[in-house]
């Protein structure tokens, strides 16, 4: 989890809080976060990332539609992510 870029760790955060996720709900979800517009040239290609990190699968819905799943390797690595993070805010809650 090291090694990704913010973006694609709010991708992959995305990816595993939605219920069915594909490409223009993660979009959406992000654009509402970020409150601008997300570019496919943005978007597509750090999924890709993603991927090919084995961090979340891609499959297809119908012929035009992706969708994606976090893996079980992306679980564990949200999952350490939080368990760091808790260390060091966990007096803010």
């Amino acid at each position: 989890m090291y090694d990704l870029t913010g973006f694609q760790r709010d991708l992959l955060y995305v990816a595993a809080g939605l219920e069915e996720p594909h490409g223009l709900a993660i979009k959406e979800e992000l654009e509402n976060y970020y409150e601008s517009e997300i570019h496919h040239g943005r978007l597509y290609p750090n999924l890709d990332t993603l991927v090919d990190k084995g961090l979340i699968e891609k499959g297809t819905a119908d012929r035009r539609t992706n969708v994606y799943s976090v893996t079980r390797r992306g679980r564990r690595e949200l999952e350490d992510r939080r368990d760091w993070e808790e260390q060091y805010v966990s007096d803010l809650v």
